[in-house]
């Protein structure tokens, strides 16, 4: 038997059960490359986290750098251009 409680609703606030969290992770496993490439099985719940957690840094880094390089696009092109108007829309 599991040294885990049941997570039981308290005093009106609403908890999720152990079966809830189990299919939650399952599915964010499903969202990430890193480990579907690596694990062929299931992998802990705590490693989904901390995977999750990367690839949102990763993902964070790549919004960064993106635009950082639209930033300087817009700085080498006509401002009144149709382009430099794609490029502002874009950075909004």
């Amino acid at each position: 038997m599991s040294n885990r409680r049941s997570r039981q609703p308290s005093s009106g606030s609403s908890r999720i059960s152990d079966d809830k969290i189990i299919e939650l992770v399952s599915k964010l496993q499903q969202f990430l490359p890193e480990i579907q490439t690596r694990c062929s099985g299931k992998a802990s719940a705590s490693k989904v986290l901390q995977e999750t957690c990367n690839y949102i840094r990763s993902l964070n880094r790549e919004v960064n750098d993106l635009s950082d390089r639209l930033s300087q696009l817009l700085s080498t092109i006509d401002t009144d251009s149709p382009e430099a108007a794609i490029i502002r829309s874009l950075m909004m």
